[in-house]
């Protein structure tokens, strides 16, 4: 469709037909979401050549390419010429910017900048605005700015999302406060909000990292005391962090106490399991991990081999016999198996 667009634009211009501006902007949105940044300044140069004026959509998109390709100069020049031409930017001028600018070298104090201009401009931030410069902070460690932008939320009328908590969460597991991380995530919970697999990992490894395995048993009953609603993402991150460290009589546990709650579990829990198992030298209750995946018809997919060879890379010859095992039964597809020699290469 984006073609056909291109096309008849192109003819437009052959019988000096002049384009609509509406049908111009639509045409360069389209361009940007596909992301064909190149033929983006193609039709905005033959756009202007026959007296077509730009209009905040149009800059939008513009500086949207920018973004993309990471062009922070270009799209500076652009907001310096929406200046000049009365164009006012909106807040998705705004975010698009400082998402460049967070991205970009960690230019956080010009992203800062842009966030005193909004208000002087009386564009309010939103979530997106506030959520890209929480990520930014999270990332280099700066969690008081960081829960700054999350108050900034609040005092807006806005309310924390998923993404909120989420960069929050990983920012303070980053820097080792778990307790905090904790709370934070039943914050996320009493607002609705269901927490993801990579959330709970991010604690439960946390704690595994500081061999506070106490406090990975406890998390359970943490949960139910809050009459929380455990789904299989608890239980995947708990028992995927006690299989590492070789707690397997806890995830035998976990194991029972998830089936007896009706949860049944995945492919990343069984060879989670049944990895654990061969690693002890329990190779009778590996193989019977392995033929109750097989007899649930579940498989190992190409992203579970790669977390999987990449979280043990000590180079045994374990790891190496599993998958083998893992094969002959039949758990890996030929598609699976395609990708994973391309991996390989």
């Amino acid at each position: 469709m984006t073609l056909d667009a291109i096309q008849v634009f192109e003819q437009m211009g052959l019988f000096n037909v002049r384009p609509h501006l509406h049908a111009c902007s639509a045409l360069l949105n389209c361009l940007v979401k596909d992301g064909v940044t190149n033929m983006v300044w193609k039709v905005h140069k033959r756009m202007v050549q026959p007296g077509v004026v730009e209009n905040i959509h149009v800059y939008n998109c513009l500086i949207h390419t920018c973004s993309k390709s990471g062009d922070a100069e270009r799209a500076e020049k652009l907001l310096n010429e929406m200046e000049v031409k009365g164009v006012c930017p909106d807040i998705f001028t705004y975010n698009t910017l400082i998402s460049l600018y967070c991205r970009k070298d960690g230019r956080i104090r010009d992203a800062n900048k842009l966030l005193n201009e909004m208000s002087e401009r009386k564009v309010q931030a939103d979530n997106i605005t506030c959520n890209t410069l929480i990520n930014t902070y999270c990332k280099i460690g700066d969690l008081k700015s960081a829960f700054k932008f999350k108050n900034k939320i609040s005092e807006a009328g806005l309310k924390p999302d998923p993404f909120t908590y989420k960069a929050l969460m990983h920012g303070l597991c980053k820097t080792h406060e778990l307790e905090s991380a904790k709370e934070l995530l039943f914050s996320m919970l009493d607002d609705g909000f269901s927490p993801s697999y990579c959330t709970y990992s991010w604690i439960v490894d946390g704690y595994c990292k500081k061999d506070n395995v106490d406090a990975i048993l406890t998390l359970l009953d943490e949960f139910l005391s809050k009459g929380l609603c455990l789904d299989i993402s608890v239980y995947k991150a708990l028992i995927r962090s006690l299989c590492k460290i070789e707690r397997i009589e806890c995830d035998e546990k976990l194991f029972n106490h998830m089936e007896a709650n009706g949860i049944s579990a995945d492919s990343i829990i069984f060879t989670s399991l049944a990895y654990a198992y061969c690693k002890a030298g329990k190779s009778s209750a590996a193989s019977k991990i392995l033929q109750e995946m097989a007899r649930r018809r579940l498989m190992i997919t190409a992203n579970i081999y790669r977390c999987f060879s990449a979280a043990d890379d000590s180079g045994n010859k374990v790891l190496q016999i599993f998958w083998d095992h893992v094969v002959e039964r039949g758990l890996m597809s030929r598609n699976t198996m395609n990708k994973i020699r391309q991996m390989a290469m």
